[in-house]
């Protein structure tokens, strides 16, 4: 690709997105959680100065420790545990990728983090989908369409799995897109809650689990052999099953196989596989090479606060590491869009009407 016809900053913002990972408690904006924490009496910030807070996040979570990038988040839960708060901070996202040209997104959360004020869990998933509909309605007013859906996490640490797949099947007609299960890989393995992945297949139900970030391949054989992961959260530890010869050539494992022929997604989020440690830089990142041997990857921001990340800069990383056109970010946004855990008709029409003409536009 001529550097000369790269895409800019501004092109890549008005591009057509989709976003299938992206956790809601990982992309407030710093002044709402300021503004939040006083509103709701909550006194751990480190600072309540908004652009220090901002700078903190970053600088806590690029720690190259997943397990320490993951207590950022004790002060955003923190500040979210009433249902103005949740349907706040759910409006504010999607406005914000709706800002940035995304056209459809899955908003990850775990209901069980936003309950020590009283709320229920029912009431929890409620709040969200009254911001996601206000965030939808105000994207629409200022021109801008985006489709957004909850996905219901489980921390894998804890032994509410099976609950929270029950509470995603109660909501699944109002909002509610799939399951997922979060929080530390090593020492959780997917099986431990298998039995909620059991009732969300015998319940025609979707689920991706987060796997293959912080720990290698036998968490994505477990997610996708033992648990029936339809996507995977990160996946990007799928490269430690490909071995480069001396000559270049690659040779894929049987998993790396299967996963590939399978065409199973891989919810891949560059910026914060750096700040975790899962990749030593974007231009070393696996995508590069995963994109090449045409695994089914997608592009996600992960936690949009934590790795100061939108859709539009993670794009433009990958740009600059790999050369990538504007035929290659098409192809990552169909490869999301045909995963996405929504109908076929409406992923079909989000394609056809709106992905494919956005992008015509881009390349004439």
């Amino acid at each position: 690709m001529d550097t000369t016809s790269a895409p800019t900053r501004e092109q890549l913002r008005q591009a057509p997105k989709v976003l299938l990972h992206d956790h809601l408690d990982g992309g407030l904006r710093p002044r709402t959680v300021v503004e939040l924490a006083d509103s709701t009496g909550y006194d751990g910030l480190p600072t309540t100065d908004v652009d220090e807070l901002g700078r903190w996040f970053a600088d806590a979570a690029d720690s190259g420790s997943l397990e320490k990038y993951l207590e950022t988040f004790a002060h955003t839960c923190g500040v979210m545990q009433t249902e103005d708060a949740l349907a706040r901070v759910a409006a504010e996202a999607v406005e914000d990728l709706a800002d940035d040209g995304v056209v459809y997104a899955e908003l990850r959360y775990a209901p069980e983090l936003f309950v020590e004020r009283g709320l229920s869990l029912d009431a929890v998933v409620k709040a969200v989908s009254d911001g996601v509909t206000e965030g939808e309605r105000k994207a629409k007013a200022k021109g801008h369409g985006i489709l957004a859906r909850q996905l219901l996490c489980a921390m894998r640490q804890h032994a509410r799995a099976s609950e929270i797949a029950e509470l995603t099947v109660r909501h699944r007609d109002t909002g509610v897109a799939g399951f997922d299960i979060a929080g530390p890989e090593a020492g959780y393995p997917p099986t431990r809650n298998l039995d909620a992945f059991e009732y969300m297949r015998s319940n025609n139900g979707h689920f991706t689990i987060h796997a293959g970030e912080a720990f290698g391949l036998a968490s994505i054989w477990e997610a996708i052999q033992h648990c029936g992961a339809e996507r995977l959260g990160h996946g990007v530890r799928i490269a430690d099953d490909l071995k480069i010869s001396a000559d270049g050539e690659v040779q894929l494992g049987r998993l790396a196989s299967f996963v590939r022929d399978t065409r199973i997604p891989l919810e891949l989020c560059p910026s914060s596989n750096v700040q975790t440690g899962a990749a030593p830089s974007i231009a070393e990142h696996p995508f590069g090479l995963l994109a090449k041997l045409r695994f089914r990857v997608t592009v996600n921001t992960d936690n949009r606060l934590m790795s100061g990340c939108s859709m539009s800069s993670e794009f433009a990383a990958l740009v600059d590491a790999f050369g990538y056109d504007w035929a290659d970010l098409q192809w990552f946004t169909i490869n999301a869009m045909k995963s996405a855990f929504l109908d076929f008709d409406q992923r079909l029409d989000v394609i056809n009407n709106v992905i494919k003409p956005g992008y015509a536009e881009l390349m004439s």
